[in-house]
C-alpha cells in the first residue's frame, strides 16, 4: 500500500462529495447496495395507487422517482427541505403543474386537512399525528425507511463509538406508534441486507455524503482507519457492512 498515493485519491474523492438530487452515479460499478430487498416500494405504492388520488411525496429528493409513478400532475403535490433539491424541484416540478412546496419540518406540513389520498415517504422524515392529520379516511401512507442499525458496521469502522444517529428507527417501535395514532398496519417488513464497497475512495464519498450518519468524517482526521478499511479491502476484495431497512403500509 502506497499510503501517500492512497490519502491523495481519499482526498480528492472527499472533494467531489457533492449531489445533485439523490444522485449516487459517481460511485456507481464501485459501490453496491439494496439490490437484494425484499420488497419492491414501486410496486407496492403502484397496486395501492389510483389514477383519481392525490398523491404526496414527502422528501421527493429531485424529485425522479415522483415523476417515475407517472401520476396525473395534477393530482400530485411534493415536498422536499434540502436547499440545492429545493431549487431542482422548482425548476423541474413547478413547470409540470405538480404541487411543490419547501418544507424543512415534517410536523408543520402546509397543507389542510384530509387532503391527501396517499402520501408516500422513502428514507425521509415524517411525523405521524401530521400524516394522520392530512391523510382522507381511508387514506394510506407508504414508506420505506433507514433504520437505527443502518450502516453501523461501515460507522464503527471508520469512526469508532460514534452514537446512532436515529434511535427508536425500528419497526417494532415504529409500528407501534402509528397503530397508537389511529392507524391500521396493512404491510410490515424488516430486513438487513450488505452493503459493499470496492474501493475505499468510493467509502471516502458516501460517509462525506451521508454525513448524519458519519458525523465528523474527513480523510485526515480518519485516515488510520482509512488505511485498515484498505488493508480489508486488500484481504478480501471487498469492504462489506449491512443496511437496515423497514416498510410500513399504513391505512387512516
Amino acid at each position: 500500500m502506497d499510503i501517500g498515493k492512497s490519502k491523495e485519491n481519499w482526498i480528492r474523492e472527499e472533494k467531489q462529495a457533492h449531489i445533485h438530487g439523490w444522485d449516487f452515479s459517481h460511485i456507481a460499478g464501485r459501490y453496491e447496495e439494496e439490490n437484494d430487498l425484499p420488497w419492491d416500494y414501486a410496486a407496492i405504492i403502484r397496486s395501492y395507487l389510483k389514477d383519481n388520488f392525490c398523491l404526496l411525496d414527502i422528501d421527493t429528493g429531485g424529485g425522479e422517482f415522483l415523476l417515475s409513478l407517472r401520476h396525473p400532475n395534477r393530482r400530485t403535490s411534493a415536498t422536499e427541505g434540502y436547499l440545492p433539491n429545493v431549487q431542482l424541484c422548482r425548476e423541474t416540478l413547478l413547470p409540470l403543474g405538480i404541487d411543490f412546496r419547501e418544507m424543512k419540518d415534517c410536523s408543520q406540513m402546509p397543507f389542510k386537512d384530509s387532503r391527501f389520498d396517499m402520501v408516500i415517504n422513502r428514507h425521509g422524515d415524517y411525523c405521524i399525528p401530521e400524516l394522520f392529520r392530512v391523510l382522507k379516511k381511508g387514506g394510506l401512507f407508504i414508506t420505506e425507511q433507514v433504520g437505527e442499525d443502518n450502516d453501523r458496521d461501515l460507522v464503527e469502522l471508520l469512526l469508532p463509538g460514534t452514537p446512532r444517529a436515529f434511535q427508536g428507527l425500528n419497526l417494532l417501535a415504529q409500528r407501534a406508534l402509528f397503530e397508537k395514532a389511529g392507524f391500521k398496519i396493512l404491510k410490515a417488513e424488516e430486513c438487513f441486507r450488505p452493503i459493499r464497497f470496492y474501493d475505499v475512495g468510493a467509502l471516502v464519498w458516501f460517509a462525506r455524503i451521508i454525513e448524519w450518519e458519519f458525523p465528523g468524517f474527513s480523510v485526515e482526521s480518519c485516515l488510520g482507519q482509512l488505511i485498515k478499511a484498505q488493508e480489508i479491502l486488500e484481504k478480501n476484495g471487498v469492504i462489506e457492512g449491512t443496511i437496515h431497512r423497514y416498510l410500513i403500509v399504513a391505512k387512516k
